[in-house]
């Protein structure tokens, strides 16, 4: 079965309130059986207005990345992120 992935690129504007962002995605990603393979923050940016940090997490399936991005531990992170950043995020299923 093919893995699923999340591709995000943040826009940081409050680095001090990021920090509960990760603190709160973290334990999200790993109850989802997620990893983190990308955390970047400073990409070498080639094309496009995707800014940003740079980060891909893989999952199991894409079933599985759908279901962590929909959950109450990931909604309550996200909603820390969107007060401290803007996201171009996408969830896209691999080869």
């Amino acid at each position: 079965m093919p893995k699923g992935y999340l591709i995000a690129h943040i826009r940081v504007q409050d680095k001090a309130a990021f920090e509960e962002f990760k603190a709160l995605s973290g334990p999200a990603i790993e109850a989802h059986g997620g990893k983190v393979l990308v955390r970047n923050p400073a990409p070498d940016h080639r094309e496009g207005a995707a800014e940003g940090l740079a980060v891909v997490i893989e999952f199991e399936s894409l079933a599985a990345a759908q279901a962590f991005y929909d959950s109450e531990a990931y909604g309550a992170a996200r909603a820390a992120r969107e007060t401290c950043a803007e996201t171009d995020l996408v969830l896209a299923e691999g080869l």
